[in-house]
C-alpha cells in the first residue's frame, strides 16, 4: 500500500515536452483530451510508465490525446491547494476523463467537486486507498487489485513453493486501511484453510518521524531473526512497498520466501535489491521480467521469488485511460467486465487477468462500478502459477 502525499501548489507541475518515442503516436486529430494523475518517484514508477505509452501512442496534449500530469509523493492527507489544482483543471470543456491512480484518500471529496461543475466527465480511480465508498459513489469507476482474491491466491503461492508459515507485515496506519484490512481477513482465513501457519510483525511507519531509512533498516535488522524464529520455509508479505526492497535483499541473503509485493510489479524493489541497472529497457516489462529473473536465479532465489509480468499500476493507469478513450470516442461502456479486460489486454500482451465485481462484505452488496482484478504470479526460476483460474475463497 502506497504512502500519503501532501501537495504544495507549487509542486503541481504539467509535463510537457514531446520526445522522439511519441512518433509512433496516433495522429489523428482528437476532439478530446483525456487527464491522466500519476505520482513521481517510487510511489508512481509504474503509474507514470502507464501514462508514458499512452502517450506514445495517442500523443501528447494539446496536439494529442493524453495530458499528464504529475506531483510529488509524501507523507500526509491530500492538501486544500491539490484539490484545488485539480478541480480547475476539469473547467477545460476539452478534458473530457481524468485517470487518476492511486486514488489516495480524498480522492472522493476531489471527485465529488467537479462532478458539481462538469456532470458530463467521466472520473475513474485506480487502486483506491481511502474508504471505499465514498469513492465508489464519487466516482464513474474504481479499478483496484483484488485484496478478497490475493487472500487466498497468495496462501496457495506460498503453499506451492513449499512454505510452511505466512508472515504478514505492517504498521498501525496501514492496518486502519479499509483495503488492507480485509486483505489481511482473508489471507489470515486462507492460510487456516490450507494448513499454513499465520503470523504478524509490526514494523516502524516509513511515514514517521524516523523515515523510510529508520523503517528500511529495521527490515535489515530483522529479517535474520524473522528467519530464524520462522524457519526458512516462510513467505513474507509487507503493506508497505517501499519496505520490500530491504526485505528482498535480506531473503536471498538469509532464506524464506516473498511470493508478490503489495503492488506487485518486476520494476519495484527488485532492481534496487538486486543491483540492476534498467535505464535502457525503458518500459519494455518482458525484457525486465527476464533480467531480474536472472538474477534473482543467479543469486539463489529460484523458486522463492514472485512478482506479475507487468507492474500494477502500469496496467491499471493504461487500461482506464484506454477506457476513457473508448468510452468517449466510440461509445463502449465503461461497467463492462470484459470491455476494461480487453483493455488491460491491449497493454499487457500474453497476460491473463481475473476481473471481478467488489462485494460489500458486510452487506453482500455487489457494486456496479467497483472492479477488483489480478493476473497470474510469476515465479522467478519457475514460472506462472495459475492464480486466475482457481476458486478463491470469495467468489
Amino acid at each position: 500500500m502506497k504512502l500519503f502525499w501532501a501537495l504544495p501548489i507549487a509542486s503541481l507541475v504539467l509535463v510537457g515536452c514531446r520526445d522522439r518515442s511519441e512518433a509512433a503516436a496516433e495522429r489523428a486529430p482528437f476532439p478530446f483530451q483525456i487527464a491522466i494523475v500519476t505520482a513521481e518517484g517510487f510511489e508512481g514508477g509504474d503509474g507514470a510508465r502507464g501514462a508514458e505509452e499512452l502517450i506514445r501512442r495517442y500523443g501528447r496534449a494539446p496536439e494529442g490525446l493524453i495530458r499528464h500530469i504529475s506531483f510529488p509523493s509524501g507523507a500526509g492527507v491530500l492538501q486544500e491547494p491539490y484539490l484545488s489544482n485539480l478541480a480547475r483543471l476539469a473547467v477545460d470543456p476539452g478534458i473530457r476523463a481524468i485517470v487518476l491512480c492511486p486514488a489516495v484518500p480524498g480522492t472522493a471529496e476531489l471527485f465529488s467537486r467537479i462532478r458539481t461543475g462538469r456532470p458530463d466527465i467521466l472520473l475513474f480511480a485506480g487502486e483506491p486507498q481511502g474508504a471505499l465508498l465514498p469513492i465508489q459513489a464519487a466516482a464513474d469507476l474504481v479499478v483496484g487489485r483484488d485484496f478478497f482474491a490475493r487472500g487466498f491466491t497468495m496462501s496457495w503461492a506460498a503453499k506451492e513453493l513449499g512454505a510452511r508459515t505466512f508472515v504478514h507485515i505492517s504498521f498501525p496506519r496501514h492496518l486502519s486501511y479499509e483495503t488492507v484490512g480485509l486483505h489481511l481477513q482473508a489471507l489470515e482465513a486462507a492460510c487456516k484453510d490450507l494448513g499454513l501457519a499465520f503470523a504478524a510483525e509490526t514494523v516502524p511507519d516509513p511515514a514517521s518521524p524516523g523515515g523510510r531509512s529508520e523503517a528500511q533498516r529495521f527490515i535489515l535488522e530483522m529479517v535474520p531473526r524473522w528467519i530464524l524464529k520462522y524457519g526458512a520455509d516462510t513467505a513474507f508479505f509487507c503493506t508497505a512497498d517501499s519496505l520490500a526492497e530491504p526485505l528482498i535483499r535480506q531473503l536471498l541473503a538469509h532464506g524464506g520466501m516473498l511470493v508478490e509485493t503489495d503492488l506487485p510489479s518486476p520494476l519495484l524493489d527488485y532492481p534496487e535489491a538486486l543491483g540492476l541497472e534498467l535505464a535502457t529497457d525503458a518500459g519494455d516489462y518482458p525484457a525486465i521480467l527476464k533480467r531480474v529473473e536472472r538474477a534473482v536465479v543467479d543469486q539463489g532465489g529460484a523458486s522463492r521469488f514472485g512478482t506479475w509480468a507487468y507492474g500494477q499500476c502500469y496496467a491499471v493507469t493504461a487500461g482506464l485511460g484506454e477506457l476513457a478513450k473508448r468510452t468517449i470516442g466510440a461509445g463502449v461502456s465503461h461497467l463492462d467486465f470484459q470491455g476494461f479486460k480487453d483493455c488491460l489486454a491491449a497493454y499487457t500482451p500474453g497476460t491473463q487477468w481475473r476481473v471481478e465485481p467488489y462485494v460489500d462484505p458486510a452487506t453482500g452488496v455487489r457494486a456496479r462500478n467497483h472492479f477488483l482484478i489480478y493476473t497470474d504470479t510469476f515465479i522467478m526460476g519457475r514460472g506462472y502459477l495459475p492464480t486466475t483460474r482457481l476458486r478463491t475463497g470469495n467468489r
